[in-house]
């Protein structure tokens, strides 16, 4: 069931994105080489603490999930799309790090990522990285009232196409707001003018998961997902509400 958020709803998911958006830029500015992934999710805690919010990812278990998640971000490495559990591995120069964060702020909940290069990248990880960030931006212009859901997905496969990369399969997007998934599911991929017809008040996490490589994934054994082909992957999200006004990203 699709639940549409009230404009005082949107109000507060503002400020629970603002959060997610604060946390991610400071874990971002102390993402670098020789750095602990283990390290960036403790400073994501100890960040939530003081903002007064809580992370919406620990202990969370999806459905068929076998445990419940056991850290406050997620931090994906490389070939790991997605879910990848902060590790003592420590950071060198190359990586593509994915980190993706969920936000309770007083029972509003909202949902964001970036990709993050440490260091000097090879080229194949900065066209994956901003071909990725670049589908987001534009499958924001497509969240407004009228449109379809098929028009987010067909933009996002669109670009990943042209420049060479490919839409990670059986990873979406989601409703979000009240719980950290709800409905509708939100493809990557589509065509034109299919799929639900967006309202106004509809709050959705948006994310396009590209790879360099293979658009298969293979599941690990701490849940996460990773390209079958061990290709670079890059992940961006954002959590965005439609309004009368258009669509606004609560987490910018």
């Amino acid at each position: 069931m699709i639940r549409l958020k009230t404009k005082e709803d949107i109000k507060n998911l503002r400020i629970s994105g603002k959060i997610l958006s604060d946390v991610l830029h400071a874990l971002q500015q102390n993402t670098r080489e020789g750095t602990y992934v283990s390290s960036l999710d403790s400073f994501a805690r100890e960040l939530l603490k003081r903002y007064k919010a809580n992370s919406a990812f620990l202990g969370y278990r999806p459905e068929g999930g076998a445990k419940a998640y056991p850290a406050a971000i997620c931090a994906s490495l490389n070939d790991v799309v997605v879910h990848g559990v902060p590790s003592r591995k420590l950071l060198k120069e190359g990586d593509l790090l994915k980190i993706d964060i969920g936000v309770n702020y007083r029972g509003y909940i909202t949902d964001g990522a970036i990709t993050i290069p440490v260091g000097k990248i090879s080229k194949d990880a900065k066209r994956v990285m901003e071909t990725t960030k670049r589908a987001l931006a534009e499958a924001v212009n497509e969240c407004k009232a009228g449109k379809h859901l098929g028009d987010i997905g067909n933009v996002i496969e669109t670009i990943a196409r042209k420049n060479k990369c490919s839409v990670v399969r059986g990873l979406t997007g989601h409703g979000v707001g009240f719980e950290l998934h709800e409905d509708p599911v939100v493809y990557n991929s589509g065509k034109k003018g299919a799929g639900m017809k967006i309202e106004e008040g509809l709050v959705i996490a948006v994310e396009p998961m590209l790879s360099i490589g293979s658009p298969d994934i293979i599941q690990l054994s701490d849940e996460s997902y990773a390209t079958s082909d061990g290709s670079l992957s890059a992940h961006f999200e954002h959590t965005i509400a439609v309004t009368e006004n258009g669509p606004e990203v609560l987490t910018r």
